[in-house]
Formats: structure tokens, sequence, C-alpha cells
């Protein structure tokens, strides 16, 4: 019994032993996860928003370097091969019983024609982008339910990370040049064109405005940004797109680096390959009438060619790895949420359903006359005016004029940022309408070097106009669709209308070249006609028309994809069915416009 009652007076006695030891336990873990003495929160917020800033700037530089190294590839080996094919001497030698002529037709078919459906489908592959299945495979991991994957999760990304692989597939088809390797990955890269610069074009606008959020980060300004003008972060805008086109215009330049290095120290010299040649610029007909068959004086060693393909193949391999690892996602991941259950049949109309805005259509013809001017100057003007009088080995020069003056005139585009906004657009139109008339009036003489200055002068000239097309449209285009939920669908008419264009281009080549001239010219005429007439009817502020984009239905469960309260009873995926209806879709005709939307005018 005493035993029992000293036992009973030592439990007692450890009680507040162990209370003190458990506050003391307690005293040191509030030690080590208390804020430590030399924390400023005010100064880490600020670097943390440093970083995020600068990531959005490697974002932005990286997609540029992308798209250049994937653009240089494509053009530079269509150009060499394309080149090398027309040689009847080679053709015979190496490829006598596979009609490579017929191949060449074929191919340049497959990349001009296929753009034409991109439309149906460029969204739905933007949305719905590869990162699908694996991000189901993470969300079932995550989440201990069968939640659907949210479809656009990286789809940007992803959509430019596909496109770069199936231009780097081009490339490799290349080193066996057969009809069954040439003509299906000239289709699929023309199935890719228009997904690949619609999904660069939203991506840019994207960092443009991830960039503005991370300078205006802080409570107070979080307040005055929902209250600040749709014009905000224009400035943005402008600077991020004048990198992108700055440095995408370079790729005309990098495309003739194998012509360069390569090419020209086998090439005959002009009076050779122009000795039939009799008339040139206006004056021709079709694609340089007259051209020697025999271009080559010395064949390639195939070891040679293939040190060349090998090096294209390593650049456009390093473009998808810069795609891969160094660009961002375009969206954070609950931003994500909500676009995947718009539906796939929403998803397939809204593109048309865009087309019915007022400020779109009135820039058809815009977009038409961008995809005719670059595909002619890379065709009609530098053959029939450049290679017909200078020969063409000075085809690579002719073009890298071109490409280094689109390049440094892509900063002009900067004046946007002091001036209105269809002053870049107008001076480019002004420059390329000049420059029309002066090729529709002019034939030069077939075999004379020295009109070499003023064809230089006109490449130079051009690069100018195309730069300030190029990043005026785009730049335009981000300043009157902001919503995220629609630049997908912009940049995808856009970049369709584009490639529309150059299909037509494709199809004109057996044209009087004055026919030529007077179609663009024309065009021109109203493109800058109906963009006048739309930017006065934004200033007298005339409502849109656009489609309403459905709310979501939120049926997914799991700490991913709650609300607002992740403390409700049914979180962890168990709760009751009352919650699937507590967010129905709100139904309202297509064209009402939302009120966020009724701002929306320049």
């Amino acid at each position: 019994m005493e035993k029992d009652i000293d036992g009973c007076q030592d439990g007692a006695k450890t009680v507040p032993s162990t209370r003190l030891g458990t506050e003391g336990t307690e005293a040191q873990l509030d030690d080590f996860v208390g804020a430590h003495p030399d924390y400023n929160e005010e100064e880490e917020e600020q670097k943390y928003f440093r970083r995020k800033r600068l990531g959005v700037i490697k974002n932005v530089v990286a997609a540029s370097l992308a798209g250049t190294l994937t653009y240089s590839v494509y053009l530079g080996l269509l150009q060499m091969q394309l080149i090398l094919h027309y040689d009847e001497t080679y053709r015979e030698v190496k490829y006598s019983n596979i009609q490579l002529e017929d191949i060449d037709r074929k191919v340049l078919m497959g990349i001009n024609v296929t753009p034409v459906a991109a439309l149906l489908y460029t969204p739905i592959l933007i949305r719905y982008g590869p990162a699908t299945l694996q991000l189901a495979w993470l969300t079932g991991m995550a989440t201990h339910t069968s939640a659907p994957c949210p479809g656009r999760f990286f789809g940007t990304k992803w959509a430019m990370f596909l496109a770069v692989g199936i231009y780097a597939l081009f490339v490799s088809s290349n080193y066996w040049e057969r009809y069954y390797t040439l003509v299906p990955s000239a289709v699929a890269i023309g199935m890719v064109i228009v997904p690949l610069w619609a999904s660069m074009g939203t991506y840019i606008m994207r960092m443009a405005q991830k960039y503005y959020e991370y300078v205006n980060y802080k409570e107070e300004q979080e307040k005055e940004r929902q209250r600040a003008p749709r014009d905000a972060c224009n400035a943005y805008i402008i600077v991020f797109q004048t990198v992108f086109y700055s440095c995408f215009h370079l790729s005309f330049v990098c495309a003739q680096m194998p012509m360069v290095f390569f090419l020209n120290n086998y090439l005959y010299q002009l009076n050779h390959t122009l000795f039939a040649v009799k008339h040139c610029g206006t004056l021709s007909h079709g694609t340089l009438p007259g051209f020697n068959k025999t271009v080559l004086q010395s064949l390639p060693r195939s070891v040679n060619l293939i040190i060349v393909e090998s090096a294209l193949m390593a650049a456009a391999f390093l473009a998808m790895l810069v795609v891969l690892v160094l660009c961002g996602a375009a969206y954070r991941p609950m931003e994500e949420i909500d676009m995947r259950s718009i539906g796939w049949g929403n998803i397939f109309q809204l593109p048309f359903k865009h087309m019915r805005d007022y400020r779109l259509r009135h820039l058809f013809p815009l977009f038409i006359y961008s995809g005719f001017e670059v595909l002619f100057v890379c065709t009609g003007f530098s053959l029939n005016y450049g290679v017909c009088a200078l020969g063409l080995e000075r085809l690579a020069y002719l073009l890298m004029a071109y490409g280094f003056s689109a390049s440094v005139c892509s900063s002009l585009a900067l004046c946007m940022l002091r001036l209105r906004r269809h002053i870049p657009l107008l001076a480019g139109a002004l420059i390329h309408v000049v420059l029309l008339v002066t090729l529709f009036c002019w034939a030069p003489e077939p075999r004379y070097l020295a009109q070499a200055p003023l064809l230089y002068s006109i490449a130079a000239l051009w690069g100018t106009g195309s730069a300030l097309n190029k990043t005026g449209i785009s730049i335009l285009l981000g300043m009157l669709y902001k919503k995220k939920e629609r630049q997908d669908f912009i940049f995808t008419i856009y970049h369709w209308w584009q490639a529309l264009a150059i299909f037509t281009v494709y199809l004109w080549s057996g044209l009087p070249m004055k026919a030529k001239l007077s179609i663009m010219l024309l065009t021109l005429v109203v493109a800058v006609g109906t963009y006048l007439w739309m930017e006065r009817k934004v200033a007298w502020n005339v409502e849109v028309r656009l489609p309403r984009i459905p709310r979501p239905r939120h049926k997914t469960r799991g700490y991913r994809y709650l609300e607002d309260n992740s403390d409700e009873t049914g979180s962890d995926g168990d709760g009751d069915k009352e919650n699937d209806d507590r967010h129905p879709t709100e139904g309202t005709r297509e064209d009402e416009l939302p009120k966020e939307d009724r701002d929306q005018l320049g």
C-alpha cells in the first residue's frame, strides 16, 4: 500500500517536470521556426518578384532564340535543297530514278497547301497540348482521385515544342531523300506552321502581361491594377514584341550560312547561269524564265552534304532544348484549370465566332498582305530582280541585306511608346507602296552588276517595311485583345490568314510580274483603308461583338482544385454531391458582350 502511495507521489512529481519539458520544447521550436531577427519581409518580397521578372525576360529571349533557330534552319535547308535539286546533272548523277523535280513540287505543295486547314485544329492543339497525358498521371498521383487533367496546362509551351520538333524531323528526312521521307515531313511542316507562330505570339503576349503583374505586385498596387486602364501593360507588349521580331528577322541572315560557306563554292558564275535570260523584273513572266538548268560547276560530295545537314540538325535540336529547358509556362496552373472545361466543341467554334468582331474583320486585308510580302521578297523579288541581274551566287547577300534591315528596323516599333499606334503601320505601308510602284516600273538589265547598290537598297528598304508591318500587327493585336482566354484564337486567325496568302503566292507563281505587283499593291491599299476605318470606329466607341466564352463547370476535387474554401467538408474527394452544382454554367446568348469586353476598344 505504501508502495502504491509512493508511486502516486512520484507520478505527481513527474507531471510538473513533464510540463516544463514540453514548454521548453515549444520554446525551442518557436526559436527554430520563428522569424529571423534580421529577416526583412519587404526586401525578400522585392527579391522574389525581381527573380520572377528576370524569369519572364529569360522566357522571352529563349522563345525568340528558338523561333530564330527554327526558321533559319528550315529556310536555309529548303533553299539549299531546291538549288541542288534544280541542277540537271545533280539529279541525273545522284538520283536518276526517283524524279527529284516532281518530289520538290509535292514538297512545296505540302508546305503551302496543308496550312489551309490549320484553323480547324490549332486552338485545340494549343489548349489541349501534349502535356495532357503527362499531367493526367501527375494529377492522379497528387489528388488520390480520378480528377480530369487541366487540358491547357502548359499547352502553349508544349505546342511550341511539338512544332519545333516537327521542324527538326523535316531536317532529318533530308539525310535519305526519297518520296516517302520528304513529302510526309513536308506535310507535317505545313500542319504545324500556324500552330507554331500562333503559340509564339500568344506566349510573348502572356509574358508581357505577367511582367506587368510582377512589376505591380504589392497589395495596394493590386487594387490600383484592377482599376487601371486596359492599356496599362501596353508598354511591355510593345517592348517584348519588338525583342521577338528583332531576333526573328535575323533568321533570314542565319538561313544564308549554308549557301555562303558551302554552296557558293560549287555555283557557276552569272554568265553561264543567266546566258539565256532575256528579261528581268517587271517584264518577266513566271519564275525567272530562261535560267540555265545547270547551275553547279562541280557536284558536292555526299560527306560534305551530311556535315552541313548535321550542323542544321544540331541547330534544330538546340531550338528544341531551348523551348524545353529555358521557356517557362505561359500560364499558372490555376489559370489553366478553368480553360479545360470550355469544351472541344466550343474551342472548335470560337475562332470562327471571333471573326464577327469588326476590328478583326477590318484587319484581314492587312493579314493577307503580310503573307504576300514576306514570300514575294524571298521568291519574286530575289529571283526575278536580284538573281536575274546579279547571278545566283549573290542571292544569299540580297536576303541577308533584307534580314539585317528588318532586324534593326524592328526596333522602330518602340516609337509606339510615344506615338500613336497607327504611325509605324502606316509608315511601313508607305515604304512598300513606293517600292511596289518602283518595281512595277523598273526592269533591270540581265547580268549587269552595276545595279547591285540599287537592288541591295530596295532589299533593305523592303526589310524596313516588313519589320514595321509584322511588329506593328502583333503589337496591335496585343493591345486590342488582352483577355488571356482569347489570345490563342486571335493569333491563330492572324497566322491562318497569312498562310492563306502564302498559298495564294504559291498558286500565282506563273503569272506575269506586273500582275503580281498589281495584286499586292491593290491588297496593300485596301488593307490601309480598312485599318484606318477600324481605328475610326474604335475612336467612335462602336460596340464590338465578341463571343462569350462559356464559364467552366467545376467538377474536380482534391487539394489542387479547391476554389475558395480549402477547409470545406469533402475537400479530400469524399464530400457530398451538392458541391458539384454550386457553380453552374452561366447561360447567355453568344452575341452578348461581357462587360469586360465592352472596354476593349483600343
